[in-house]
């Protein structure tokens, strides 16, 4: 297999260290900068997909770009990348004793601009958090800017009391999935 040119689409430092993990280091990395409200009555398996595929078209770069999105669901409710305590605060609440889906979109686009596509859902559930737990976690600041207002890689996994699917695409990035991708479009992983 030949070294292929590989740009990251995303600024998170989770999904450059996931990547690592397969061995692969990005030729470049180059967030996408794309309108990330969902659209009206828009599903949350069709949001993922959405984002993830419009992060790959945004970029101009040689070779192949990877991009994806992490969304986090209760019901058909999208929850926000939190930027605020009230926000956060309102999604632990929400999350709290209660299961919720996590969908991790994958995308990968070819020189040639064609995309191919993976999705990973996953369920996670939440202890019934006290409102001093989400004080502490507030407080923590590992919510900021994070889907569902939480990390499962900190704090929060100590929260958590089951998942079922798979760990790193809750941290945002399907290791399997991804390395399903990367290796039909003839990237060398072991």
């Amino acid at each position: 297999m030949t070294a292929l040119h590989l740009t990251l689409a995303s600024a998170s430092p989770r999904r450059r260290e996931l990547l690592g993990r397969l061995g692969i280091s990005p030729d470049a990395v180059v967030p996408a900068d794309i309108d990330e409200n969902p659209l009206k009555a828009e599903r949350p398996r069709d949001y993922a997909l959405r984002m993830g595929e419009q992060k790959a078209a945004a970029i101009t770069a040689p070779g192949y770009v990877l991009a994806g999105d992490t969304v986090v669901a209760a019901g058909r409710r999208i929850l926000p990348k939190t930027e605020t305590e009230g926000e956060a605060r309102d999604c632990l609440q929400l999350l709290s004793g209660r299961r919720h889906t996590v969908l991790s979109s994958i995308v990968l686009r070819a020189p040639g601009g064609s995309l191919k596509s993976r999705i990973s859902e996953n369920v996670v559930r939440f202890k019934s958090l006290s409102p001093e737990e989400i004080d502490a976690y507030i407080a923590g600041g590992e919510w900021h800017g994070k889907a569902g207002g939480y990390a499962i890689q900190g704090a929060a996994e100590g929260l958590i009391q089951w998942i079922r699917g798979s760990h790193s695409s809750v941290m945002g990035l399907s290791l399997y999935e991804t390395r399903a991708l990367l290796k039909s479009a003839g990237f060398a992983i072991g």
